[in-house]
């Protein structure tokens, strides 16, 4: 009890010093210094908050001073909160801050669209007044959107979750409603938890649309369901994270995966972006006979597991540009189809250290059963064709076929691809279907060429005039590269033809 007595004197000994202003100030005299002159918080989208922004306010003078006043321009109707030194509000008054030293200011907001005139919202914060007044502009870009939510119950106000194959899921999301299949480009969607499509349903996505997912969020394509994204060169189709910080331009992980499920059909992609999430791509099973997955003049980029990845599936990739990856740019596993032309496959993650190579293709799948005994199971891979392909990254491994013998024999052709396969530790030397001197399978292959990319470091994979690329691809029904480019003639491998990166 004597120990408790003497703990509370102290606190209350310790909170008064804390409070005392045992210190003299002067007025300030409007020769505060500001670690920017301008505040700009980052596109948001309406009725979302922002991030949280920070000033930085000196005083490089040898006095102590006092601010009189801090306040928004706007006053209490600003659509801008700031917190000086810890205390939240609007206006503060008698603000000191000693010499030689400084204090911070935090910015942040939430703006409703339809209620601001322009959607390049602005307010000033406003230090002192009279002759002394000095300011910092604040600067806000918002943009109106269509949102889609998953459902609450009235009562409760749980979140809903998905219901798949009859069964509940922790997944949460919800189908969408027929008038919400077509997803056009007058406005951005903000998609939060997983929106899916019902069988026999198709969600159109048009060209130039904007998608934006917060975190835990996605796509699903049920079985008997389609998704189209018909974007064009001129107005391709984004998938990104809804962070709109230009610090998180190159984050991955930001939000989960477009999801096909097994049994969904006639999917295709076409001239689109996807980034920053999990998983770029998730494909399941096979549909018939034609591909579950076209996807063409696309990129995916930053994923922090996979780029696409394929789980006994028929996937049909043409000028494809898959870049970093936590895992694999492209796994094509437990079997399946898979044939890839002028595709680029650059897997430069360095954000963790990858264990896989930047394309990985198998044919088994490895569980536990109810005995806790690890149990191998195999399916066919029905074909695997890659022509025309850059396969490269920062692994000595970079392409790997890791074929469990089934008894079936396995069904490949590389052709004219420019690959990264570095075996120093001799590995693959008795793996026959990594022999690229097999000239049955493997034709003009280059391995550990000089790709001479553009900037791999900011997920530019154009090649450059010094690449071993140039002009050694095949002809090929793909006469255009990503660009628009022509390659009818002496095609480069890849999806882009060089340029002259120096110009």
């Amino acid at each position: 009890m004597k120990y408790s007595k003497l703990i509370v004197i102290l606190i209350v000994l310790i909170s008064s010093f804390s409070c005392r202003k045992d210190f003299t100030t002067i007025a300030s005299f409007g020769d505060l210094k500001f670690s920017k002159d301008t505040v700009f918080l980052d596109t948001i989208f309406t009725n979302i908050g922002s991030s949280t922004y920070n000033l930085k306010v000196y005083n490089k003078s040898s006095k102590d001073i006092t601010i009189p006043q801090i306040a928004l321009e706007n006053g209490s109707n600003s659509n801008y909160r700031l917190n000086v030194d810890g205390i939240p509000g609007k206006s503060f008054e008698d603000i000191d801050i000693l010499a030689n030293d400084s204090i911070f200011v935090f910015v942040e907001t939430t703006i409703d669209f339809s209620a601001i005139p322009n959607p390049l919202y602005t307010d000033k914060i406003l230090f002192d007044n009279g002759n002394n007044q000095q300011d910092v502009d604040l600067v806000t870009l918002v943009q109106d959107a269509t949102f889609i939510y998953p459902g609450k119950d009235p009562i409760s106000m749980k979140i809903d979750s998905l219901s798949l194959d009859g069964q509940s899921t922790t997944i949460k999301g919800r189908f969408l409603e027929d008038s919400e299949l077509t997803f056009t480009n007058e406005k951005p969607y903000v998609i939060y938890g997983y929106a899916a499509v019902e069988a026999n349903k198709t969600l159109n996505i048009e060209a130039g649309s904007q998608i934006y997912f917060h975190d835990n969020s996605g796509l699903i394509i049920d079985n008997e369901a389609t998704l189209k994204v018909n974007g064009t060169l001129a107005n391709k189709v984004t998938f990104e994270g809804d962070r709109l910080e230009n610090t998180f331009d190159r984050t991955s992980g930001q939000w989960g995966t477009i999801w096909m499920r097994a049994g969904s059909k006639n999917n295709e992609i076409n001239h689109a972006i996807i980034k920053n999430n999990v998983i770029g791509i998730l494909v399941d099973s096979i549909s018939g006979t034609d591909p579950t997955l076209k996807i063409l003049n696309t990129e995916i980029y930053n994923s922090s597991n996979y780029g696409i990845l394929g789980r006994e599936t028929n996937i049909e990739g043409n000028n494809l540009v898959i870049g970093n990856a936590g895992q694999c740019s492209l796994a094509g596993t437990i079997g399946g189809s898979y044939n890839f032309t002028h595709s680029t496959f650059a897997n430069y993650w360095n954000n963790s250290i990858r264990s896989f190579p930047a394309v990985l293709i198998n044919n088994f799948f490895i569980y536990e059963d109810n005995t806790g005994q690890e149990i191998l199971e195999t399916r066919v891979l029905n074909e695997v064709n890659f022509t025309n392909c850059i396969i490269d990254g920062n692994n000595n491994i970079d392409f790997l076929i890791d074929y469990f013998d089934d008894g079936t024999t396995p069904n490949y052709n590389i052709s004219d691809c420019l690959i990264q396969f570095n075996d120093i530790n001799e590995l693959y030397t008795d793996f026959a279907i990594m022999d690229f001197e097999d000239t049955l399978h493997y034709q003009n292959i280059i391995l550990n060429g000089n790709l001479d990319f553009k900037n791999f470091n900011n997920s530019e994979f154009i090649i450059g005039e010094n690449s071993d690329a140039i002009n050694k691809a095949s002809t090929s029904v793909f006469t255009l590269d990503l660009l628009g480019i022509d390659r009818t003639n002496s095609p480069d491998i890849g999806a882009y033809q060089h340029i002259n990166i120096e110009n």
